[in-house]
């Protein structure tokens, strides 16, 4: 049986879009070292040793599709520099990256376990990436998900 979703177009995806920003390895680390509170350049040089030349590409990048911000600060003595800091449209990528940890720390830990956990402010509690449905129904399983044509979906033009 041949399946549905070959009807349907994905010129316009946003899954692919979004991974064209995402999708490189060293643009979640980034992501990860600004969610973590290391804003500057120097400094996620210094944790991460990306090279520099790639951290830089990953920044304007992040910079340029409204992921990041560049807030400029002085040191004494020193040139005016930029940190990077979350714009609304960065922090909403959050559940993204407590959900590949989630998944990292399942499959791919150290036997002494993770080496970073994500915790409620406000309680202590573990903080986790869960999926949701907008009628109230809380940590849907994905085999109780259906992937279906949405508003913007287009019907692919049969090839010639």
């Amino acid at each position: 049986m041949r399946p549905a979703a070959l009807d349907w177009s994905v010129d316009n995806c946003t899954i692919g879009r979004a991974m064209a920003i995402l999708g490189e390895r060293w643009t979640i680390v980034v992501l990860r070292e600004v969610f973590n509170g290391i804003f500057r350049f120097d400094d996620m040089r210094e944790r991460t040793s990306i090279p520099r030349q790639v951290l830089t590409n990953r920044l304007n990048l992040l910079v340029d599709n409204g992921v990041l911000r560049r807030v400029p600060y002085r040191e004494p003595g020193s040139r005016a520099r930029d940190e990077y800091r979350l714009t609304e449209k960065g922090f909403d990528l959050y559940p993204l990256l407590v959900a590949v940890r989630e998944w990292g720390d399942r499959y791919l830990a150290d036997p002494g376990g993770p080496p970073l956990e994500t915790v409620h402010r406000g309680c202590g509690g573990t903080v986790h990436a869960v999926l949701v449905c907008d009628q109230g129904h809380s940590d849907v399983s994905p085999r109780d998900v259906l992937p279906q044509p949405g508003p913007g979906a287009r019907r692919r033009t049969p090839a010639a």
